[in-house]
């Protein structure tokens, strides 16, 4: 077990410590006839299974950051071409040092790994999380309400030893709003040629266990039959609004939101044939 402290590079703040934490268990050596998951579906499933932890506490799941994820990769593979197991790299960097060289705005972060020879890839997600869970410092890191984002990285060696990495981040919203499009209705319209297509929608900004930014506003669109998409409004604050129409047509509309960060999500889609 390694404590190793971080400040947080901030003005605003008082500095914050890091606990780093290391776990190495063991199984039968690997056989490679035995493996059904790939290394990209394992980090998946490594974070559905940190977020199930996080669940069992009632707590928010953290999200996946792209950025964490290449870095959680690069340590584990670092650790296997290198043939070592620690926080701190033969050149004698930290996590921490390379977030920062990174460019990541950040407040806190942490870092958990474990090494094992299970089998397959499954199993040894199996012994690392429960590993994890067995120790107290391990567990308070994923479990802690501090942070919002993680990345999960996995490398296999020739030996059949994997290596996995976990990094926690606190930092600011990059997670975009949630927008939700319902079926347009269709009334009378202006004349008999045309009819009135409301559409209405509900959003709010992705909640994370800190930091979420709120929602600010909506970007709506709209196509008739395979057309161009058109834009309405890019900046609205309506859950609604009504279209006067030309019958005979296919129309779909298209709404996405965006938080006070900045973050758009995706589009959420609707249509509806106008007779």
């Amino acid at each position: 077990m390694e404590f190793i402290t971080a400040p947080r590079r901030s003005r605003l703040a008082p500095l914050l410590a890091v606990t780093l934490l290391a776990a190495l268990v063991a199984a039968p050596a690997t056989t490679a006839a035995d493996e059904t998951m790939t290394i990209t579906a394992g980090e998946s499933a490594m974070v559905a299974a940190l977020n199930a932890d996080r669940a069992a506490k009632g707590l928010i799941p953290v999200r996946v950051d792209t950025r964490l994820m290449a870095i959680a990769r690069a340590r584990s593979a670092d650790m296997v071409a290198n043939d070592y197991f620690s926080h701190v790299q033969p050149d004698g960097r930290s996590v921490f040092d390379i977030i920062k060289s990174s460019g990541i705005a950040w407040f806190a972060a942490g870092e958990i790994i474990a090494k094992n020879n299970a089998s397959t890839i499954a199993e040894s997600l199996q012994m690392a999380n429960t590993g994890w869970k067995g120790s107290p410092g391990h567990y308070s890191i994923i479990i802690s309400t501090t942070y919002n984002y993680v990345g999960v990285g996995l490398a296999v060696a020739a030996s059949g030893n994997k290596v996995w990495t976990a990094v926690y981040l606190k930092g600011p919203d990059r997670t975009g709003a949630r927008a939700v499009a319902r079926t347009p209705t269709v009334s009378a319209g202006s004349t008999s040629s045309r009819r009135k297509v409301t559409v209405s929608w509900s959003g709010g900004d992705v909640r994370l266990q800190v930091l979420t930014s709120g929602l600010y506003t909506y970007w709506i669109q709209r196509q008739t039959d395979t057309g161009w998409w058109v834009t309405v409004t890019s900046n609205t604050t309506r859950t609604s609004k009504a279209f006067d129409l030309a019958r005979h047509h296919t129309y779909h509309f298209r709404i996405r939101a965006r938080d006070k960060a900045g973050n758009w999500g995706n589009w959420s889609t609707v249509g509806v044939s106008v007779g």
